[in-house]
Formats: structure tokens, sequence, C-alpha cells
């Protein structure tokens, strides 16, 4: 009883006494209330708007999942739902690694709009190895550009958010009604994944409980409480970011399957995935259980791609921090039973594309003046139409070290540059020396063979439209040499 009364979170004295006592009653008290309502909503599917769950991982690379194709990671809750879902096969992050990736989504435009390129510091690593000055990041969104959740909120939607937040200081200054776990801390930094552990209106004094199961018991608590709909619930799990802490039982049973020379073989974090994984299945079956699913906006994706040296991402190239395929591209699924057909949709899609989805499908206005960079998917969802043909863009006019055999040098995940991808084609620019690097995806998955010699008109091309859209978003191009570089 005291840990559920200490996560509530009283905004503005919104909630009622009767709503109070439902979130403050013991699971096994609420039986009887959740049971007299879910026959109630399942008469109430067809009812615009949906509820909208946004689930975010951290660090989940596209070839963690056993849908796409891991035999080492079991992730059963997971593929089922990948199974009841539009899978965008060509879905992508906007960013490489999280704080920018997560700006992007939340405020539905390209880095250039907001200014947060990278996580503190744009000259990571040594000086004596960066030949150019990188543009100076932005580290939080600004307050006055609405997020997701201020949109949702004004077009009438309770919202809360649940887990790592990293993009400003307080979530509730940014649309959102409830906070659980979030702060501008890009990790889970206050006791890791294993009690005791505090984070805002999210402390466990008593040790053996597991943080991803606990923002679970969150998020069940708040999708069943019957006073707050329509809701809108962003749930970006710390799971599975550093540090990498599973639970000892599941730890035991990945180290039976390891297999040398294997990519994917680290067991704990291959136990981290499956109690996500777990977590995943518990709130699904809250959905089924309390009449939700069928009208209820799911998006299950992942901010950036896996960490090369806990989990490789082949056939995809690189990973976290890389503009290579295996450092921006997702699980990418949408479920909404009452609206849109399962199956799978190979058009390249992006993070940005969340938030005109979101508002589409709620049938709320954007916020008056905003810049939206994405389109809306409900089309291509709902079988009402096709996406228009267009770009997808990425910048990082910055330096991000932690360089593998798989980047461009050892040195460096990321050094400045910008990407695009058109069609089958992608075009990486680098502003170091002008090299330049093209890829047949349709051919080339694992962007092998650099096309950029052998294709120049193609290669003019893309870099036209790259050279065009950095003008359009004033994206800024360091040129400065840095003195102290050593070549």
């Amino acid at each position: 009883m005291k840990r559920l009364i200490s996560s509530l979170i009283l905004t503005s004295g919104l909630f009622s006494l009767s709503s109070l006592l439902i979130q403050a009653s013991p699971a096994d008290d609420r039986k009887g209330v959740q049971a007299s309502t879910a026959d109630d909503r399942k008469g109430a599917q067809a009812v615009t708007p949906p509820n909208i769950i946004y689930i975010n991982i951290d660090d989940l690379g596209w070839a963690d999942l056993g849908y796409n194709g891991s035999t080492f990671y079991e992730t059963p809750n997971i593929d089922r739902f990948a199974s009841q879902s539009m899978n965008f096969t060509n879905g992508y992050a906007p960013a490489a690694n999280c704080a920018p990736s997560r700006a992007c989504c939340l405020t539905g435009q390209w880095t250039p709009r907001h200014g947060v390129y990278t996580v503190n510091n744009s000259d990571r690593g040594k000086a004596s190895t960066r030949k150019l000055i990188p543009t100076k990041n932005t580290l939080h969104i600004s307050n006055d550009n609405p997020t997701i959740g201020d949109a949702l909120k004004a077009g009438g939607y309770h919202t809360a958010t649940m887990g790592k937040w990293h993009v400003t200081k307080d979530p509730l200054k940014n649309g959102f009604d409830i906070n659980i776990g979030g702060t501008q801390a890009g990790g889970p930094y206050n006791g890791g994944y294993h009690s005791p552990f505090k984070y805002p209106n999210l402390e466990e004094k008593e040790p053996g409980v597991y943080l991803t199961d606990r923002l679970t018991d969150e998020a069940i608590r708040y999708v069943s409480d019957t006073s707050k709909r329509p809701f809108f619930l962003y749930l970006p799990y710390f799971a599975i970011h550093t540090p990498i802490q599973g639970k000892k039982e599941k730890i035991e049973h990945f180290k039976k399957k390891i297999k040398p020379g294997s990519g994917q073989k680290n067991p704990e974090y291959a136990a981290m995935i499956s109690s996500l994984d777990d977590n995943i299945g518990r709130l699904m079956k809250t959905l089924d259980e309390q009449g939700l699913s069928d009208n209820t906006l799911v998006i299950f994706t992942s901010d950036n791609g896996g960490v090369y040296k806990l989990s490789q991402q082949k056939p995809l190239r690189a990973g976290k921090g890389a503009y290579y395929e295996g450092g921006i591209r997702e699980p990418f699924l949408i479920r909404w039973p009452a609206k849109v057909k399962a199956g799978k949709n190979p058009t390249p899609v992006v993070g940005i594309d969340f938030f005109p989805t979101l508002l589409d499908a709620a049938k709320v206005k954007p916020p008056k003046g905003k810049v939206l960079d994405g389109l809306s998917l409900l089309p291509e969802l709902t079988g009402s139409g096709k996406l228009a043909s267009r770009a997808l863009y990425w910048h990082f006019p910055i330096y991000l070290q932690g360089g593998n055999s798989d980047c461009q040098d050892g040195i460096f995940r990321t050094r400045p540059g910008s990407a695009i991808r058109h069609g089958d084609w992608k075009l990486i620019e680098y502003f170091e020396n002008g090299d330049l690097e093209l890829y047949n995806l349709a051919k080339d998955e694992g962007e092998q063979k650099n096309l950029a010699s052998s294709h120049p008109e193609k290669t003019q091309e893309l870099l036209g439209m790259l050279k065009s859209w950095r003008k359009q978003t004033k994206a800024p191009v360091p040129s400065q040499l840095n003195p102290k570089f050593k070549p």
C-alpha cells in the first residue's frame, strides 16, 4: 500500500477521491473493480479516439529479437506482438544514439530543428584525432517546443511518462500529467535495475525488485484506472541500457546457450531482454483483460541500434552511435486491432513520423505554428492510401568515440557528416575530407560495397538532395579546423 501511494503524482488536483482510491488499492482488492468495467470497455472498442501506448526500448537492436532472426535471445511475447502488428521492416530511428533520437521522436522534428545531436558534449574522444571543431550540442529540447505529450494533452488526453525521459529536466513541463522515473539522466543511475533504487515517484527500499518489472507494475496500474480516458502512456523503459544487470536465474539459462564465435553471446544482456519480453507480455495481457486491446494503438520501437560490443546486428553493419544500418534501423511495430491489419510493410519510415501519426489517429490538431517534419503513417496503417515518396535524412555534426571494425574507422563510431536514404539507395557524406559512401540496400543490406565511384550520377543526385535539405533545415556544417588535431 505504501509503495502504491508513494508512486502517485497528484497534478493540480486533477484526481477525484474515487480515482485516488482506485490507484491506492492493492492489486488483489482491485480485481472486482477491473472485472466490473471490462465488459463496458469491450462495448466501447469502436469508440474513438484510441488509447495510445508508445513503448520505446533503450539500445535494443534490430537483430535482438526472435522475429528478426535471433536464435540466442528469447522474445516470444514481442514476437507475438509483431505478428499482430504492422511491421515496418525499413523502420528507422532519427538518430543513432539516445538523446537526439528521443528529441526527434517527441518533437516530430529532424535534429537541426532542435539542436540535440548527441549526449552531453559534441567533442567526444581525443582532441588529437578530431580534424574539425564540431557543432556545439544542445542538451535539451526547449520547453517552448511542443512535444507529443503537449499536443495530446491539449486534445483531451490524460498523459503519463514512465521510465527514461532524458530530453529535459522535468517532463511535467512538457505535456505530461504524470512522471514516474523520468529525469534528465540517460540511464538507471540511482541504483541500477535491482532494488534498492530511487527515481522520481519510483522508490524501492526493499531488495529483490527488478526495475523493468516495477515500471510495468506502474504501467498496468495506469492503464487499468477507469478514470483516465483516453490516455497516452509514453513507456520508455530504461532497459536494456547499461549497466547490464539481469536476473540471476535467467543469466544461468542463457549461459547454457552460448555459441563461441557468435556476435550474440552475452548471457546477462540476454537475461535483460528476456525480462523485458516478460513485461511486454504482462502489459498486453492487461489490455486484453481490461477489454482495451482493440482500440489501443501501441507502438513498439527502440531509440537506436544495439551496443556493438554487447550484441552485433548482423547482417546489418555496426551498431549504436554509427549511421550504418545497425545503428539506426529499428524494430518498428504498430498494433491497433480495430484499425490496422497485421503484416509486413517495406515502406521506409522514421521515428519523427510518430508525432503526426498519433495526432491523425486521435483526431487532434498539431500545436499552432508547430513544424512537423514527419508524415502520418495512418494511410499505410489503415490501408486507405500510400505514403508519398520521400527521402529520409540524418545529420550528425559531432564526434562520438568508440569505433570498431564495422565503423568507418576504429576510433569513432561517428565522425561529422550527414546521411540520406531515398528508395533503395543510401549515401553518407563525411565533412572532414568530403568522403562519400553509396550503398544499394536492396542488394547490399550489410553496406559492404561502396558504389560512390561506380555510380557517380546517383551519388551526385543524393548529395544534391542532402545539401538542399541541410539548407532548408538550416543544418550547421562544421568547417573550422581543430588546432589540436595531429594527422
